[in-house]
């Protein structure tokens, strides 16, 4: 039988490549769940390789949560990142918040005429399949059994969880709430519609086989409790969940992506908010995943990865339809294996926030500084000039923050930092930023920038994350992706006040735009559309941000980096190259490339996501998701096909959102949410 987990995690790398670093730090723990009042009855029961090279497990020092709508959200949207984690050793525990139960009926299309309708039978069969995926990936065999158990939950009912023996770190729970049955459509009774106070609770949809044997229904509060208790138990230092902001479609205003996906994850951010209140819990980082909206997008993983990753997804579809799990209603999804790839989703992942490669800064003093968001604060660390190890993090005091912050130096040697914020008690997303009182000095409180969204209800609060270039004369420019996939932008005036919100233009933009300024002082923006990539610059100090103006560029996988030319002329663009990984850079000085685009020789990485080219280093997610860096020279790397191959270095520890390469070294936020620096020369 093929190891599923083998291509994602165990394949080589071309190139030379190394295996360095142990990451340190606690075991994860758990707890008992809190109780709430009862709501329901007691249950009555219970890529090309040059060189194989074995990576070695990570010590289990991270603790990961995942929490989706539907079964097999997770392994259309989150994997291979699922792989990773479970070829780690680290706890993993995946929480599914509806029954997935859909019409009832498991079967093909084709075959689905005649077909008796049996929700109970359907959700019970896609639970099948999932833990047939999961014992795959994490053992080899789909058949590797699990223990199935009723759980109190802190929303006053009962939960199963499962529990993989072979590898009891590896759990699933199912709350077993209706979904709403329809991607767009109005269903009052669904997490859409208890969000909304359309409904005052929302029951259950039990699956057939499960020991939690008690219907119930949850109201708001007892939804978010029941989240925030299992938090509370699993203890994570990592969350994975669905984009609650994809956007709806112009014209007919209907969701981009499912409305259990949106509504889910925010009633996941309600409980996160929550938890990063309990005492005492390891500090929690959050990662945000595209989902339907995918399918109109470059894909992101090689063929390999994506070969490993439908795989999975056809044994979760009963595909053979020979395996047999000894249970009556089924043992996978039908449905999906009419189409077990999806609409392009097994060829992707794409992470909705937290691309950012401009986390850290220089004081100075010549010591450095890094930013990244922990329990919704920004946390920051800070390593003195003559130092070796970093000190923090250091939560700074103000909640909300999504994943993913950039930062900019200015003029005068403070740091400037940006980001995005959630409110939640009348849902919105605003840009925020905090600014040094003095260089090298604490951070002054946040102050909201708003938003060019006119409400929530109109595109989901879908914006992107901020780009900023700073001026000779210290004033910034921030820019965004509105809901419309356009740029907007505010300009920061003279007397430290910001200018309304303007739209720059760009047509189908998608991700996060990027921004940097050369050493002339002029800026720079680059935003991805499906096809190649556009450019805003501005051509003189203080001159305004014109454009957007055509690059010529190929299509890219979306997510972008740029920082100045290692020349000193204009700025660097660093990009990947569609279904493979491979990577590429183009010179700008102005809105066109100073040089066809530039590809970087025997690339066998793979990977996907942001490439940090810092000054001399690169930095890249390697296809078993470990940081991957290697030194690329000041002058960059020649035509296509010329060049030296780099020689990779692997650490070994996953991590999330976008590596920061500068010229010191490599910063990475590890899975267990402590920070990871690869000095440069090592």
């Amino acid at each position: 039988m093929t190891v599923v987990t083998a291509a994602l995690v165990g394949g080589a790398l071309a190139g030379a490549l190394t295996v360095t670093g142990t990451p340190d730090g606690p075991e994860a723990h758990a707890a008992t769940g809190a109780k709430g009042a009862m709501h329901a009855q007691v249950p009555s029961s219970g890529r090309t390789a040059a060189k194989a090279l074995p990576v070695p497990p990570v010590p289990a020092s991270a603790s990961v949560m995942q929490f989706v709508a539907h079964p097999d959200d997770d392994l259309f949207f989150m994997n291979p990142d699922i792989s990773q984690s479970l070829h780690s050793g680290s706890p993993l525990t995946s929480v599914y918040l509806t029954a997935g139960e859909s019409d009832g009926v498991n079967a093909r299309p084709r075959d689905a005429a005649g077909t008796a309708a049996d929700k109970a039978g359907y959700a019970e069969a896609r639970q099948n399949g999932i833990r047939a995926a999961y014992a795959e990936m994490a053992t080899g065999s789909r058949t590797s059994p699990w223990e199935r158990v009723a759980i109190p939950t802190a929303g006053g009912a009962w939960a199963e969880l499962d529990t993989l023996r072979a590898k009891p770190h590896v759990k699933l729970v199912w709350l077993q709430m209706r979904e709403a049955g329809s991607i767009s459509d109005d269903r009052p009774h669904s997490l859409n519609g208890l969000w909304h106070g359309r409904v005052t609770e929302l029951g259950s949809q039990l699956s057939a086989g499960t020991p939690a044997a008690a219907g119930f229904s949850y109201d708001k509060g007892q939804v978010v409790a029941t989240l925030t208790g299992l938090l509370e138990r699993f203890r994570p230092t990592f969350v994975r969940m669905q984009d609650p902001t994809p956007g709806t479609y112009p014209g007919t205003g209907a969701y981009r992506d499912h409305q259990d996906h949106l509504y889910g994850a925010r009633f996941v951010q309600e409980a996160l908010a929550g938890y990063a209140e309990t005492p005492g819990h390891p500090h929690v980082g959050v990662q945000n995943y595209l989902g339907y909206p995918t399918s109109a997008l470059p894909h992101t993983l090689d063929a390999e990865a994506a070969g490993a990753k439908l795989r999975t997804l056809k044994t979760y579809a009963w595909l053979d339809g020979v395996a047999d799990c000894g249970n009556l209603a089924g043992c996978g999804d039908l449905k999906v294996a009419a189409r077990p790839a999806g609409r392009g989703w097994t060829q992707t992942v794409r992470y909705a926030r937290g691309t950012s490669t401009s986390w850290v800064q220089r004081d100075p003093d010549g010591g450095l500084r890094a930013f990244s968001v922990l329990d919704g604060r920004l946390a920051t660390w800070r390593k003195a000039a003559d130092a070796v190890a970093w000190r923090g993090p250091e939560l700074l005091p103000g909640g909300g923050l999504d994943s993913g912050v950039t930062s900019v130096p200015l003029p005068d040697g403070r740091i400037a930092v940006y980001g995005t914020r959630t409110l939640l008690a009348d849902y919105r997303r605003e840009v925020v930023t905090t600014v040094q009182a003095a260089p090298g000095g604490a951070f002054g409180p946040w102050r909201s920038l708003g938003t060019p969204e006119p409400d929530d209800a109109s595109g989901t609060s879908d914006v992107s994350a901020p780009a900023v270039t700073v001026g000779a004369d210290g004033r910034a420019t921030l820019v965004l992706r509105d809901s419309r996939h356009r740029l907007t932008a505010r300009e920061q005036l003279a007397g430290g006040g910001w200018g309304p919100w303007r739209v720059l233009g760009g047509a189908e933009v998608y991700g996060d735009p990027v921004a940097a300024t050369d050493a002339a002082g002029r800026g720079y923006v680059f935003a991805s559309t499906p096809k190649s990539v556009l450019v805003w610059a501005r051509r003189h100090s203080g001159g305004p941000l014109t454009g957007p103006a055509p690059t010529g560029l190929p299509a890219t996988t979306l997510a972008l980096s740029a920082s100045p030319a290692p020349d000193g002329d204009g700025v660097r663009l660093w990009f990947r190259k569609p279904a493979s990984g491979d990577l590429r850079s183009a010179d700008f000085s102005g809105t066109a490339p100073v040089s066809p685009f530039r590809e970087l020789p025997g690339t066998g990485v793979a990977g996907f996501g942001p490439v940090s080219g810092g000054d001399g280093l690169l930095a890249v997610r390697s296809r078993t998701g470990f940081l991957a860096t290697a030194s690329h020279g000041r002058t960059g790397t020649g035509r296509t096909g010329a060049g030296t191959p780099p020689v990779w270095a692997q650490e070994r520890f996953l991590f999330s959102g976008a590596p920061d390469a500068g010229t010191d070294g490599v910063a990475a936020m590890g899975l267990d949410g402590r920070l990871h620096w690869t000095p440069a020369g090592r």
